[in-house]
């Protein structure tokens, strides 16, 4: 037997796994539903809900139509292109894998700086880099909210929306704590130092009809910005601060020119944030009707970045590493939000 000839008989085993995934029956007949709805002559009348259906109706028709094809190349076994055909396969597992809910929608991410005083805002920042890299190779759309410099390098905190194709499917497991090991550029004796960051990772949600914050339980606050409005924002009060005070949690947005719109942002992030609470609620119930009880919360360290005495970036939950440190830190994160996704 060919080497060929082993590679197609280990797609056609990965392609008939991934039928049994993709529910070829069931998604068919929601494209004819779909397509059936979209002929109504009022179906254009909700513009924003005509358009979610039209993108639902693409999607499925896309990774039905992808499938059909791999399926029709690999059932003659002559096509000599299997590194073509083997990428196909890969991309169709992927959207497969981000069919959640919330998968195709933009994030909002923030990053923290742990303990370590300069050292942590400096390896923020170094994460920061990583992720704004990671996200001009996606091809995706990114605006920095807010920002918070260190006293002498580096970053305390920032907050990006990130636009595009699949974010929050793609990064969603990125959130938790991220630990950098190496020789510290801050001190004079080189000493080797041990960094923290942690990620949030938020799903930007248009209408979240759970999430009902009270007028009375919002504490507002405006401020001078020091961000990217422009001219302006320096000379008038047009950054927010909002308190929820039920929950304590404090969110500000200063990106942009006028009051009005950071507020906008500010609650967005806030409902966001909220939801992500209550989300959390239900995993740790689900756990323990399950008889399965784990620690749910931001601090859980899921990844480990070692730059000295030997490099090694090792993912704490599904056990993936990779030796290339630097161009993990360049944004090449691929291999990392693969063994992510697999891992459900």
């Amino acid at each position: 037997m060919s080497e060929d000839q082993i590679n197609i008989n280990d797609l056609k085993a990965k392609l008939m796994f991934l039928a049994g995934k993709i529910n070829l029956a069931e998604k068919k007949a929601k494209i004819k539903e779909l397509e059936q709805a979209s002929l109504k002559q009022d179906f254009w009348q909700d513009h924003f809900k005509a358009s979610k259906i039209m993108q639902q109706l693409a999607d499925f028709q896309e990774e039905v139509g992808l499938f059909e094809e791999l399926k029709t190349k690999l059932e003659p076994g002559l096509d000599s292109d299997m590194e073509s055909l083997k990428q196909k396969i890969d991309k169709l597992e992927t959207k497969i894998l981000l069919s959640g809910k919330y998968d195709r929608l933009a994030v909002i991410l923030s990053i923290h700086a742990g303990q370590g005083g300069t050292e942590a805002c400096d390896w923020t920042q170094m994460l920061f880099r990583m992720y704004l890299k990671y996200s001009q190779n996606q091809g995706w759309k990114t605006q920095i909210l807010d920002e918070h410099p260190g006293e002498e390098a580096g970053l305390k905190s920032i907050t990006m929306e990130i636009k595009g194709n699949l974010v929050y499917g793609m990064l969603k497991h990125e959130k938790g704590t991220h630990r950098l090991v190496r020789l510290s550029p801050f001190n004079a004796d080189s000493l080797r130092q041990t960094s923290f960051a942690l990620v949030e990772v938020l799903p930007i949600l248009e209408d979240i009809e759970e999430i009902e914050i009270k007028d009375d339980d919002i504490q507002f606050e405006s401020f001078r910005s020091s961000g990217h409005g422009g001219q302006n924002v320096n000379k008038v009060s047009t950054a927010v601060r909002i308190k929820h005070k039920p929950t304590n949690i404090v969110v500000e947005s200063q990106s942009q020119r006028y009051q009005e719109q950071n507020r906008k942002i500010a609650m967005q992030i806030l409902k966001a944030k909220l939801w992500e609470i209550k989300e959390r609620e239900k995993q740790t119930q689900m756990q323990q009707i399950k008889g399965k009880h784990q620690l749910a919360g931001w601090g859980n360290q899921i990844r480990s970045y070692v730059l000295h005495p030997y490099k090694l970036v090792k993912d704490l939950r599904t056990g993936y590493e990779e030796t290339g440190a630097e161009a993990v830190l360049d944004g090449n994160l691929d291999g990392f939000i693969q063994a992510g996704l697999k891992s459900l």
